[in-house]
């Protein structure tokens, strides 16, 4: 995959000087150049070059690449009840990623809806959505580089339908496979799915039972033919599948069997070690790393560091989470590049996006500066081709 948008592509030169630079295997003290957005020199040690902007020893690395966040529909919907104008909510979104140090993101759109329930909010809005980012992108109205993720839901009425009306010209980067079925997944424990619903929407103990049999209903009549439909049409969008709350090693047998190259959030350690068995790049959400462990009850990411089967965070519903959780691990792990590669070079190979995610000769200038608060991350500065956006 290749970002052809280059709206934000500086076209002047700059050095930044005396710089912890995180590079993809190791801290180095030095000084990055950028030239036409792209990285064009790394030298090492102290530098007093003339009009450079001195670091003073705060960490330089690779901006940060998010690939699943549902922070859009936030914006969307600030308050319950209240729907939000789309543009406004995708500026303000952008500028919120940007703000701590995201420059890739991969917008999370759910598409498959089920309009014959009024509760829980599954009507259609993804094409709409999509049409409003890709206009905005390519006005330059955008600080970060914004590609699409489809959230196929499984158990809805209308997957297909809405699926068919992307092409490969919409920037298509990610199709995830959701089942969220009750009694399975992430919610296979019904008390933390009441929760969820009694939380989020308001609903009694009769709604919910409601609700969990017409979903029951749904998957029994759609469940087959949409779990083979999406996985085709993600293909022929250009995406990378994605599978979502694997289990079982039953489930991570299926995501093979389609072509899923990365797993979000598996709720177990059995699932994570069979996705890793099969090079499934396993991606956890940085909430759990830093609340330790999963509010759904499910397997905690720091399980998963232990075990060595962690490879990807993502901030998940809380963007400034992202760079914490990377610098956690780094912190803890005695090396910041390691905490790093996991929202850098990690998720950027993922999905193909080789020109990214990493400080090197040739690669983009999408550069973050931070400093450290104690052990908390504190943004200074944001780059995207070289052009300052945060």
């Amino acid at each position: 995959m290749k970002d052809t948008d280059c709206a934000a592509q500086s076209q002047t030169a700059l050095t930044l000087s005396n710089a912890r630079i995180v590079l993809k295997d190791e801290v180095i003290t030095g000084s990055l150049r950028l030239e036409n957005g792209v990285i064009t020199a790394i030298d090492h040690g102290a530098s007093a070059a003339s009009g450079a902007i001195d670091f003073n020893g705060d960490f330089l690395s690779p901006g940060l690449v998010e690939l699943h966040t549902d922070n859009l529909e936030r914006h969307m919907q600030p308050r319950p009840g209240v729907a939000w104008p789309t543009k406004a909510a995708a500026i303000a979104h952008d500028a919120e990623l940007a703000s701590v140090g995201i420059t890739t993101v991969f917008d999370a759109l759910r598409v498959g809806s089920s309009a014959s329930r009024d509760r829980g909010k599954y009507r259609k809005y993804a094409r709409e959505l999509a049409n409003n980012i890709l206009e905005l992108q390519g006005a330059g109205a955008m600080r970060i580089s914004h590609f699409l993720h489809l959230r196929a839901e499984i158990c809805s009425e209308t997957l297909i339908e809405e699926m068919e009306e992307f092409s490969a010209a919409d920037r298509i980067g990610i199709v995830s496979l959701m089942d969220h079925t009750p009694g399975q997944r992430q919610f296979r424990d019904i008390s933390k799915l009441e929760e969820y619903l009694q939380g989020k929407y308001g609903m009694t103990s009769p709604e919910i039972a409601a609700h969990c049999e017409a979903l029951y209903a749904v998957r029994e009549k759609f469940g087959a033919l949409h779990e083979e439909g999406a996985a085709r049409i993600g293909k022929d969008l250009g995406a990378v599948l994605a599978s979502h709350d694997d289990t079982t090693a039953s489930d991570v047998d299926m995501s093979v069997g389609k072509g899923v190259r990365v797993a979000e959030f598996p709720t177990t350690l059995e699932a994570a070690k069979a996705c890793n068995d099969a090079k499934i790049g396993v991606m956890m959400g940085a909430p759990n790393l830093l609340r330790g462990g999963s509010h759904s009850g499910n397997v905690s990411a720091h399980e998963l560091v232990e075990n060595g089967v962690l490879d990807i965070l993502s901030s998940d519903y809380a963007p400034s989470s992202l760079l914490m959780g990377a610098v956690r691990l780094g912190l803890e792990q005695g090396n910041m590049a390691t905490g790093l590669r996991t929202v850098t070079h990690h998720p950027a190979r993922a999905v193909d996006l080789a020109d990214r995610g990493e400080i090197a000769i040739g690669k983009r200038a999408d550069l973050l500066r931070f400093g450290l608060c104690e052990t908390l991350p504190s943004v200074k500065g944001v780059w995207r081709q070289g052009e300052r956006v945060g």
